[in-house]
Order: C-alpha cells, then sequence, then structure tokens
C-alpha cells in the first residue's frame, strides 16, 4: 500500500510557530504596545507612569479611545469608513444633556433617547451607502458636517448657549446613568466597558456566522453576496454599531463630567481609525482584529500619558502619532503579504 506523503501535501502541513505569529494582525500592535510601555517605564517610573495614578490616567485615555476603535475595526473589517464619529459624539452628547437640563426628563429616558437616534444615524448612513453605492468615506464625510451643523443649531437655538452644564445632580441615583459613572475597585468605569466591549466583539468576530460575515464583505462583497451573505444588512449593522460605540463614550464624558459640548469629539473618528489600523485593520477590508485596535488604543493611551509624565511638551505627540500612523500601515501590509505566504 502506498504510503502518503504529508509533507508535500499543504492541507496537512504544520505550520511553524513564526508563520502562525505573522498571521495574526495584532501582531504589530501587541508587539508596539510592549515596547511603549518599557519605554515609559524605564524613562518615567519615578515620575508616575507605573504609580497606581499613572496606570490609572493611560489606562482611562487608552478606554475612551478603545471604544471607539472597536467599532472602527469592525467596520473597517466590514470594508468601510465612519468620519461621522465624532459629530455623533457631540450630537449624542446633546441628545442626552438637552432633555435634562431643559425639559426636566429623567437621565435613563435621555440616554435611551441618545441611544435611539444614534441607531437611527447609523442606519441612515449604512443605508445611503448601500444604495447609492457611494464610497462610505464621502457619505460619512458629509454626516460629520450634517451633524455637527444640526448639533450647533439645534443647541443654541433651544438654550442659546454651545454648551449645558450642571447635569451631575439628574445623574445621581439614576438607575441607568450608574453604569456610565464612578470607579469600581479604584479604576474608571470606562476600563471595564472597554474591556467588555473588547471581549464580546471578539467572540462576535471569531465565533459567530455574523464576524464571518463581516470578513467575507469586506473582502469580498460580490463574492459574499453570491454565497448567501446579507451584505446590506451587515453594512448597516456595523454603521449602527459605530455609533453607539459613540454614544457609549459620549455618555461616559457626559454623565462623568456633568456637561456637554457642541465641540466635543472632535477629530476622534481619525485617532479612533489610527488606533484600528496600528491594530492591523486593513484599509482595504476583509483583514484585522478588535484585539488588535485595543492594543492600537492602548498605545495611544501610554504615549499621551506617558509624554506628560516625562516633562516633553505635548505639542510633539500629535508628530508622533502620525508616524505610528504611518509606520503601522507599512508593518500592516507586510504581515498581509507574510500571512498570504503562510496559506
Amino acid at each position: 500500500m502506498a504510503t502518503i506523503d504529508r509533507s508535500a501535501d499543504e492541507r496537512i502541513r504544520e505550520v511553524g510557530i513564526l508563520r502562525k505569529l505573522l498571521s495574526r494582525p495584532e501582531l504589530g500592535a501587541v508587539s508596539g504596545a510592549i515596547l511603549v510601555f518599557i519605554f515609559f517605564a524605564i524613562v518615567a517610573a519615578n515620575r508616575g507612569f507605573l504609580s497606581f495614578r499613572g496606570v490609572s490616567s493611560w489606562l482611562e485615555v487608552s478606554a475612551q479611545l478603545g471604544i471607539l476603535a472597536i467599532g472602527a475595526s469592525l467596520l473597517m473589517i466590514g470594508g468601510e469608513f465612519d468620519l461621522s464619529i465624532g459629530s455623533m459624539i457631540a450630537a449624542a452628547g446633546m441628545a442626552m444633556a438637552i432633555p435634562v437640563a431643559v425639559y426636566g426628563w429623567p437621565f435613563w429616558l435621555a440616554i435611551l433617547l441618545a441611544f435611539a437616534f444614534a441607531l437611527f444615524v447609523g442606519y441612515i448612513n449604512g443605508m445611503i451607502v448601500n444604495r447609492t453605492r457611494l464610497p462610505s468615506f464621502i457619505v460619512t464625510l458629509a454626516f460629520l458636517f450634517i451633524l455637527r451643523g444640526l448639533t450647533i443649531g439645534f443647541t443654541r437655538l433651544i438654550t442659546g448657549r454651545t454648551q449645558v452644564s450642571g447635569l451631575k445632580p439628574a445623574a445621581e441615583g439614576d438607575w441607568l446613568a450608574v453604569i456610565f459613572r464612578g470607579d469600581i475597585f479604584g479604576l474608571p468605569v470606562s476600563i471595564y466597558w472597554w474591556l467588555g466591549l473588547a471581549v464580546l466583539t471578539t467572540w462576535i468576530l471569531t465565533r459567530t456566522q455574523f464576524g464571518n460575515w463581516v470578513f467575507g464583505v469586506g473582502g469580498d462583497a460580490n463574492a459574499a453576496r453570491n454565497t448567501g451573505v446579507p451584505v446590506e444588512r451587515v453594512r448597516i449593522i456595523l454603521f449602527m454599531g459605530t455609533a453607539v460605540a459613540a454614544t457609549i463614550f459620549a455618555a461616559l464624558q457626559v454623565i462623568d463630567l456633568g456637561s456637554a459640548d457642541v465641540n466635543r469629539g472632535q477629530l476622534k473618528e481619525f485617532e479612533a481609525i489610527i488606533a484600528a489600523v496600528i491594530g492591523g485593520c486593513l484599509l482595504t477590508g476583509g483583514y484585522g482584529s478588535v484585539v488588535g485596535a485595543v492594543f492600537g488604543a492602548l498605545i495611544f493611551g501610554m504615549v499621551q500619558q506617558g509624554i506628560f509624565f516625562t516633562g516633553v511638551n505635548t505639542d510633539w505627540f500629535k508628530v508622533f502619532l502620525g508616524l505610528m500612523l504611518l509606520i503601522a500601515v507599512l508593518f500592516n501590509n507586510f504581515i498581509r503579504k507574510r500571512a498570504t505566504e503562510a496559506k
């Protein structure tokens, strides 16, 4: 009986550990996070970077961006972009603040209104992209201005100002507001939201049929449609997801600070995309991971606060952020090529 040469059969050939690692989209972000942590642990350890307060500060910055990056990464894996995230933060914040401050609504009802509004905006974004076949970059860029303009216009029309404050008393004891405020074991609640969403979305992306659909839509929408994937529905859900992520961010800020401002969220859409790209998401879609976006946000938080602890002028942070984006794109292209070779 003839024997099978297993070494010549690619279907059963064992893949080395190095190739397995190189096939992981989050490799660059994890490696980068470790290097950044070591660097600031050495340079700023005696200046508070490793103190409980210091760790809490850069984890909180990472968490707030990480919540947005999770939504952005899922959408990017699905082959789309959402540039209206920042404007959605301001709009959702005002959707909570105005009913409470002006009309005396309970906070829980205002929060539900904000999330309902976010789901509606996400649905509209997705529907327009599906119906018109326009690039999501253009559609959501338009909504960036539309939402920001509506937020400023309605806020000034109703309140005469661009900021609504004094919301903390209304949030005290509210059954829904309580999950967006305070600390748990000394750490801001935003960190737990970040980690909880990361676990949930990672499970969805890697363990469910919907996760397979997301990769399929981002990789080749036409091929996915031909195999029965509801491409249009998947896109709409992903756009609704980014809007919900922005609203969670807004709720955390509004309830923590006790105020809302029409200028909040500016440039957050780009920071979220940068964190997702650093985390291994390709601009062309079909490749990436939530875990990578989490570590991309962690790098962002450590660098931003680490520069502060070292005493360096924080104006240089933007330079570093741009360099991180460029390096991440180059590294991700390299990783994708190696991953393709490993298959």
